[in-house]
């Protein structure tokens, strides 16, 4: 299999189907594969969303702005998220669904395009799920000058974190979306787990894919929404469904596990935000996101 080029094709007259380059194509992944989209002409795109990234019944917000990242990657001239804005406006379910793309702006160093992703109603008709709003660039031009405040979080040893299956009960929201991720959670801030919320608005741990695919630009906009919410540290369990996302790619990850921390100072009028940062192996911020979300109801 040829995996230099970013569009394979699928037999005499179909469209490309839009897959990942170099290793991460070699490995099979299943993010890859439930990420992949389909050209069906200049702009728009088919795919399928998977009912393997689901929590609850609805599909994760993260994996559809990966989804929704891999067709603006193909639609612009340039290959990587830098900044990537998504309003969630209907809960996706599994099944098909379609992207529609629109460049906004092409410059020399940088390219704005938004996206909506849509799916059906009985009749046919087409309902708006989520709208996008991104730029891209091309990471590996990045200046190497960094002066920063930042330090990466006091996360304990990933051996002395804690997964799914190390409480004595299953963690609520174990659905069918974790059998695909890699999460240690920091022991401190996993009392939720055990009915004992600390009443921080604090989470931490370290993540990975549960297939041993590494981290890159595309699965970071995964990363910034896969860990439990905050809101489970508030002693408010439950879903907690985004309205909106933010997130900033700051540079391309390094091999190996992610660390991430997430914080929440504000929860009011039945709204709350999570301020995310993700550290890569190399002890460097990666990406950084906030979103603004419903909280459950006591």
């Amino acid at each position: 299999m040829d995996s230099s080029n970013s569009v394979r094709s699928h037999g005499p007259g179909s469209a490309p189907a839009l897959v990942p380059d170099g290793p991460a194509l070699a490995t099979g992944s299943e993010f890859d594969r439930d990420t992949a989209v389909t050209r069906r002409e200049p702009g728009v795109y088919d795919a399928d969303l998977s009912a393997g990234w689901t929590i609850i019944q609805a599909v994760n917000g993260g994996y559809l702005l990966a989804l929704i990242g891999r067709a603006l990657a193909d639609a612009l001239p340039h290959p990587d998220p830098f900044t990537v804005s998504a309003h969630y406006l209907t809960p996706s379910l599994p099944g098909p669904a379609v992207v529609r793309t629109e460049t906004v702006r092409t410059g020399r160093t940088l390219s704005t395009g938004q996206a909506s992703l849509l799916q059906y109603a009985e009749d046919g008709t087409e309902i708006e799920r989520i709208r996008v709003l991104a730029t891209y660039g091309d990471l590996d031009t990045l200046s190497d000058d960094i002066r920063t405040s930042a330090k990466p979080p006091a996360i304990p040893p990933r051996e002395h974190c804690l997964g799914p299956a190390d409480g004595p009960a299953p963690i609520a929201g174990s659905t069918a979306i974790m059998d695909r991720l890699d999460i240690r959670l920091d022991p401190t801030t996993l009392g939720w787990a055990v009915g004992a919320p600390s009443g921080k608005g604090e989470m931490r741990g370290w993540f990975g894919l549960a297939d041993g695919r590494e981290p890159d630009p595309l699965s970071l906009l995964l990363t910034v929404d896969a860990l439990p919410p905050t809101s489970f540290e508030l002693g408010l369990p439950g879903w907690t469904p985004t309205v909106e996302l933010t997130t900033h790619v700051r540079c391309r990850p390094a091999p190996g596990p992610l660390r991430v921390a997430i914080t929440t100072r504000n929860l009011a009028g039945g709204f709350l935000e999570e301020d995310a940062e993700i550290w890569d192996s190399a002890d460097r911020l990666v990406a950084q996101s906030r979103q603004l979300a419903r909280a459950p109801r006591a």
